[in-house]
């Protein structure tokens, strides 16, 4: 016989998220836990509607083991539904409201989902995507699963058994941005967000008293496992945003006496570059986290010099994504480092050609163990077994240590070209390109050359009315790279690709290169 809660409900896994929103809620259920476009709802509230929600989910044969994706922006709305799945049991599988339709399609193709929740604003891309399925998948709106007899009208299905929801169930199915292979469903169980939720919060502390603006879409870990789900654990309130607007943000901070946030460095840089940045009361904002790629020391300097503790991190979805984070009392003197490991969390250098493990200060391939790493990816063991071996999560991305053990995050394993028999980290020539005044933005990869191998060519984003050309820029590198980092070409472009968050596209970086030389050779 199963143990049960007081309640007589099955008794939950230990590390289940399932019960959040009704632990705080009998702390203190009039405190404000999410305020969705200037619309507040208390811990109190955001419990009785999970509650009603997980019990139309079970009513409707979604429970342990289903999965339920989403194509909506963030919203009070969306979390309620997350905590529902998470109290029967089924997987939340937010999806990227950024892809075109034939890319949805393979995702939800390999989810097999129970049910896609879309909204209004997502409506005509719902359509489509639903033209390109074999098997139509049951569809609603997000607004309408509370309506009884929705869902049962929809997934015609029996009712899910009440069992108790274990910490290896799936919670979150998210893909990888696929910056340079196809993207891949990576399984966050409970287990795995707990332990990324603990580790967090020894690090970055929260209370009550907290407002966290949250910024980053959650079809990404970071939109639920950098902040809001701490703030949830631990009664802060979260201020959700559709999208970042520079402008909204810095009125949204005194507004609501916002006292931390996460962001990419270009979300950072474009408030940095706002008009109203220089007068913006920032007083409240006692800390901000930057993830995604490196952030740029100066920027990091610039909202220093503003009282703003902005700190470096580094993580991905498959390790939940939190792994190495730099302490606040460091964040001036080590600026560009991305820190030390979360506790709860080991880290290891491994020799890119033998697999050795790197002792000491050296640099080699980052390897994560612990408990918040993912399950593995949905229906691809090969992929899986790729990634982890006997623990450890093999991430793919190259790390300096120091003397005292701080990493800094050189670049990813397979970005890295050889140019002469020597190793070129394309995001070391980055920040030497942009520490150029004319350059906005930079991107650098290898091409064949017949005598070295390799070379770098450089995709450049120039700010307008700064003069530079392609020597001045290539001396510049001269000046502060050896010989051999030194880009061979470098051609200007109007933007560059990014997925993910922040992350620039090097697959796309290489063929809008090619395009560039080859209209060059053809003129």
């Amino acid at each position: 016989m199963s143990a049960t809660t007081p309640g007589g409900a099955p008794a939950d896994g230990q590390h289940t998220l399932g019960r959040w929103p009704a632990d705080r809620a009998r702390i203190a259920p009039a405190h404000p836990a999410i305020v969705d476009r200037g619309v507040a709802l208390s811990y109190g509230e955001l419990e009785h509607r999970v509650q009603q929600l997980a019990a139309l989910l079970r009513g409707s044969g979604i429970g342990r083991g289903t999965r339920v994706a989403t194509l909506v922006g963030n919203s009070a709305d969306h979390v309620v539904l997350l905590f529902a799945c998470a109290r029967v049991g089924a997987a939340l599988a937010p999806l990227s409201w950024r892809l075109a339709p034939v890319e949805l399609a393979r995702q939800v193709r390999l989810l097999d989902p129970v049910l896609l929740v879309a909204e209004e604003e997502t409506g005509s891309l719902t359509r489509e995507l639903g033209a390109l399925l074999l098997q139509p998948v049951p569809t609603a709106y997000l607004t309408d699963l509370a309506r009884p007899g929705v869902l049962d009208a929809l997934t015609r299905r029996s009712p899910a058994p009440v069992e108790p929801v274990q910490d290896e169930d799936a919670l979150l199915v998210v893909f990888t941005s696929g910056s340079s292979s196809e993207p891949k469903a990576a399984v966050l169980s409970h287990r795995t967000c707990w332990w990324t939720n603990l580790s967090l919060s020894r690090t970055l502390e929260l209370t009550e008293r907290d407002v966290v603006l949250s910024v980053l879409p959650q079809f990404h870990a970071g939109g639920w496992n950098i902040q809001p789900l701490l703030a949830w654990w631990t009664g802060a309130t979260v201020v959700l945003e559709r999208t970042f607007d520079p402008g909204r943000v810095l009125s949204l901070v005194p507004e609501h006496r916002v006292s931390t946030m996460m962001g990419v460095p270009t979300h950072y840089l474009l408030l940095a570059e706002h008009p109203a940045f220089a007068d913006a009361d920032l007083s409240s904002l006692r800390s901000a986290v930057v993830g995604g790629a490196p952030m740029p020391p100066p920027l990091l300097r610039t909202f220093h010099a503003r009282g703003v503790a902005l700190t470096q991190g580094y993580g991905l979805t498959e390790a939940g994504p939190n792994v190495l984070c730099l302490p606040p009392h460091e964040a001036a003197r080590r600026a560009g480092w991305a820190g030390v490991a979360y506790p709860h969390v080991e880290v290891a250098l491994a020799d890119p050609a033998t697999g050795e493990r790197v002792v000491g200060a050296g640099t080699g391939e980052l390897l994560v163990a612990g408990s918040g790493l993912f399950s593995g990816y949905l229906h691809d063991e090969e992929a899986t077994a790729a990634v982890l071996h006997d623990g450890w999560l093999w991430t793919g991305d190259v790390a300096t240590r120091d003397e005292d053990g701080y990493l800094r995050i050189v670049d990813r394993l397979r970005n890295i070209y050889i140019s002469g028999g020597e190793n070129v980290a394309p995001a070391e020539v980055e920040a030497a390109l942009r520490r150029h005044p004319a350059v906005a933005a930079a991107a650098v990869v290898g091409v064949p050359h017949e005598r070295w191998g390799e070379v770098g060519v450089a995709a450049v984003v120039l700010r307008p009315g700064v003069a530079t050309d392609e020597h001045d820029l290539v001396e510049h590198c001269r000046g502060l790279l050896a010989s051999f980092k030194v880009p061979d070409r470098v051609v200007a472009v109007p933007g560059l690709p990014t997925v993910g968050i922040g992350k620039t596209d090097q697959g796309a970086v290489r063929a809008l290169v090619a395009h560039a030389l080859r209209q060059e050779a053809d003129r």
